[in-house]
């Protein structure tokens, strides 16, 4: 299934166009270590490590197939967790199912072909959920340093993943409190590292506005990457959670909503050799005993261990767009939809075990699921493997550009230029005020002269090309190169603007 899921995420990979982020992860990698460091301390700090890997990877090309394969492994390997996970909190079943839910997410399409950190961001924090598993079940020092490992890699992987890990602090308990919190302090070492660096670069995201709770309304849109399938599948996690909490031994009147529970629902999350505390058939009352058992013997919990789990997989699912929002109101704003992709598979993780703990027929239910699932998010699903599924149609927009010789082209934002020569198959009109081949060191730019209208003198054409509608660039001052042709004694001659927003515009002036 994790393969599955991997070939799902790399389908399209070569449809949707490379997006200005993208971009930036070729424009970081391509430089030397030193280049790269030198723009870590100005600008994207925080994706350093993964700078690092790419900056290898693209050693062998930068195709768009090639620089978006390792998200799709990403999401495969994400997903490999999200069975085995599965399985450990229920049942292999429960675990296959929520692998396929995930597979089926349009989000997991989209970033599982997205040249950015954000699918190693999803496996890493499933990464780290599964070994804190192992850890809890049997507290041995090798696996609490595998769990070290998966703290420290969520926190390479993205700055804000690490707003799962507050989730996970709901497993402490005595007899593991000093292993679990020593590797947890070592494995974000990291975090504090980036977080200092980021921190120093707050005007880097000056574009984020302030939002307000009302953004909780769209989170299984985001999530999910559709707003039917988002929130079907919400609706099973919740009654995932809600058959995980009633189907672990809790005390008195806590007994399952069936007769034999299924292995790992009680059995998977107490230590090796502890009594089970999970009712058998023809063992009426067994789950009580055995529950006094497991807190006598130091187990996951007294009264109720394994129901914490409950609280850990929907605190991963809840608490980054909680916390997000709160860093945002406190700090400085942050709050960005694909910084919160992390909680894609908790949430496929809780429908899975919704479905994989029905009673009866749950084979089909996950069909019926899957199916539905599908049906609902079809539209979201051509969109992300359209040619403009991300938003920044460059190949559109040297489609428009008809340049005749001697024609100018002026940017509108200095690094689209990226973009541009990178798609660029045929000639392009005269780059007047690029003034040096290699970006700016501190950012994703270019060097550019600072007077247009002497850099347009003798020239009776020019193409204008920026990111955002076509009103912003013509009637605002968001894109002021466009004032500056205008003032150097052009008008404009037509405008048209790819399709969904921000979009990129592309103008043609000439003289007047």
């Amino acid at each position: 299934m994790s393969l599955v899921a991997g070939i799902a995420a790399f389908t399209g990979t070569g449809s949707a166009t490379l997006n200005g982020d993208e971009l930036a992860t070729i424009s970081a990698a391509s430089r030397s270590l030193s280049g790269m460091w030198e723009l870590a301390r100005h600008i994207d700090g925080h994706f350093l490590p993964y700078y690092l890997f790419m900056h290898l990877w693209v050693k062998a090309g930068t195709a768009e197939l090639w620089l978006r394969l390792p998200s799709a492994v990403g999401i495969g390997v994400a997903a490999w967790f999200l069975v085995d996970l599965g399985r450990r909190l229920h049942s292999t079943r429960a675990g296959v199912i929520a692998a396929a839910v995930f597979a089926i997410l349009p989000s997991v399409s989209y970033f599982g072909a997205f040249a950015r950190s954000y699918a190693f961001a999803a496996a890493a924090v499933a990464f780290s959920f599964w070994a804190l598993h192992r850890a809890v079940e049997r507290s041995e020092a090798r696996r609490w340093v595998v769990y070290g490992v998966a703290v420290a890699l969520v926190c390479s992987t993205h700055l804000f993943a690490v707003l799962v890990l507050p989730a996970q602090l709901l497993l402490v308990r005595r007899g593991r409190v000093v292993p679990m919190l020593a590797a947890m302090a070592v494995g974000c070492v990291p975090a504090a590292v980036l977080g200092l660096v980021g921190f120093g670069e707050r005007h880097a995201i000056s574009w984020i506005p302030q939002r307000g709770p009302e953004v909780w309304l769209k989170f299984p849109k985001m999530a999910a990457g559709a707003t039917g399938l988002g929130v079907m599948v919400f609706a099973l996690a919740l009654a995932g959670a809600v058959l995980l909490w009633r189907a672990v031994p809790g005390g008195v009147g806590a007994g399952p909503l069936w007769r034999a529970v299924p292995r790992g629902i009680g059995a998977g999350l107490l230590p090796k050799g502890a009594p089970r505390g999970v009712e058998e058939p023809g063992r009426a009352g067994a789950g009580e005993a055995d529950g006094a058992q497991a807190g006598e013997t130091g187990g996951v919990g007294e009264a109720g261990a394994g129901r914490v789990w409950v609280f850990v997989l929907v605190g991963w699912l809840v608490l980054p767009p909680v916390l997000l929002l709160a860093v945002s109101q406190l700090v400085t704003p942050v709050y960005v939809d694909r910084y919160l992709f992390v909680t894609a598979p908790a949430l496929a993780l809780l429908a899975g075990l919704a479905v994989a703990a029905l009673p009866r027929f749950q084979v089909v239910a996950a069909v019926v699921v899957v199916l539905l699932g599908c049906a609902l998010s079809v539209q979201e699903h051509v969109t992300v493997r359209e040619e403009n599924g991300r938003f920044e149609n460059i190949p559109w927009a040297l489609r428009v550009i008809k340049a005749e010789p001697d024609d100018a082209i002026v940017y509108g934002q200095s690094q689209l230029r990226t973009g541009f020569e990178y798609y660029a198959d045929s000639l392009m009109p005269v780059d007047v005020l690029k003034s040096g081949e290699e970006p700016l060191p501190d950012g994703f730019g270019y060097p550019e002269r600072p007077d247009a209208a002497s850099a347009l003198d003798g020239r009776e054409r020019v193409w204008v090309v920026w990111r955002g509608s076509k009103q912003s660039g013509l009637d605002g001052d968001a894109v002021p190169r466009v004032a500056e042709v205008v003032k150097a004694g052009f008008k404009l001659s037509l405008a048209k603007h790819s399709a969904e927003l921000p979009g990129l515009t592309v103008a043609l002036f000439v003289r007047r």
